[in-house]
């Protein structure tokens, strides 16, 4: 069995607060419309066990989409996850924990929406947009 670890975080202002378990702390980063709209930029999650995972505070959810909802702070605003609705699973946001919990990026959605204006570097996997939604299909074209 693999060990898990602890991860803890909290939004911006510290209204909100996280823990969830990881075997190993994965990031992934999502350029898709949505994501970009809500975030500013990309959003980036880190990959977590989603039993035992609990979230405090006011956090709210906005169903962005038919398969995806997005939550947030409502206090200061901040991106806490997005979600896909067909499961209720719960990605969080790697910003939520103190240097993104160490996380390696490991993957990239829609990378070819990615603004030219910045990129991730490293040696990790980057999905077009047809490759992100033939992944999602039957769930959604979200990330």
């Amino acid at each position: 069995m693999t060990d898990l670890i602890t991860l803890k975080g909290q939004c911006l202002c510290g209204a909100v607060t996280v823990q969830a378990l990881t075997a190993k702390p994965r990031l992934r980063a999502c350029h898709c419309d949505m994501c970009r709209q809500h975030t500013s930029s990309m959003f980036i999650s880190i990959d977590t066990e989603q039993d035992g995972m609990t979230i405090e505070g006011p956090a709210k959810s906005f169903k962005s989409s038919d398969w995806a909802e997005r939550g947030f702070c409502e206090t200061c605003g901040s991106t806490l996850w997005y979600g896909t609705v067909h499961d209720g699973a719960r990605h969080l946001s790697a910003g939520l924990f103190e240097g993104a919990a160490g996380g390696e990026m490991k993957l990239e959605f829609f990378a070819d929406q990615c603004p030219q204006g910045y990129g991730l570097k490293g040696d990790h996997r980057r999905l077009s947009t047809e490759e992100t939604i033939a992944m999602f299909e039957g769930v959604g074209e979200g990330a």
